[in-house]
């Protein structure tokens, strides 16, 4: 298990199994966002196998898988209510950390300054310098 903050209440991390939900409990964590197709991963470690595991632990848990496509302002929109709705702090999950961290960064971009939308990707492993033109977009929007 790799969790990386990104703010105080929000943190992303890579693929997490069922038996690393109890370490995430006792991390503080009180929401489990799922941001990865069950497409991409084998039985075991779908959605629904997450999802147990957090109902067992306490936990809330929100599927919201992200794809590539003409979907990501539903998607965005959907990860907003998502975190506005749910217990924090919230850990969100794919396959790498990378798009939870994205769309992070795409939700907070109209009210926390782009350099520390970068800084704290950054800080937490996911250089991500090439959104800068997008999120600079949101921001004035």
């Amino acid at each position: 298990m790799d969790i990386r903050a990104l703010s105080d209440v929000y943190a992303v991390s890579p693929q997490i199994l069922p038996e690393d939900v109890p370490a995430i409990a006792a991390a503080g964590f009180r929401t489990i966002i799922c941001n990865r197709p069950d497409e991409e991963v084998v039985p075991g470690m779908r959605a629904a196998d997450i999802r147990r595991a957090a109902e067992e632990a306490g936990l809330n848990f929100v599927e919201l898988p992200l794809t590539q496509g003409d979907q990501f302002m539903r998607d965005l929109a959907l990860q907003e209510t998502a975190v506005a709705t749910s217990a924090a702090p919230v850990l969100a999950y794919c396959a790498s950390g990378t798009r939870s961290a994205v769309i992070w960064m795409c939700l907070s971009a109209r009210t926390v300054p782009v350099s520390d939308l970068l800084d704290a990707a950054n800080r937490a492993g996911y250089p991500l310098a090439a959104l800068r033109p997008q999120l600079e977009a949101i921001a004035r929007s």
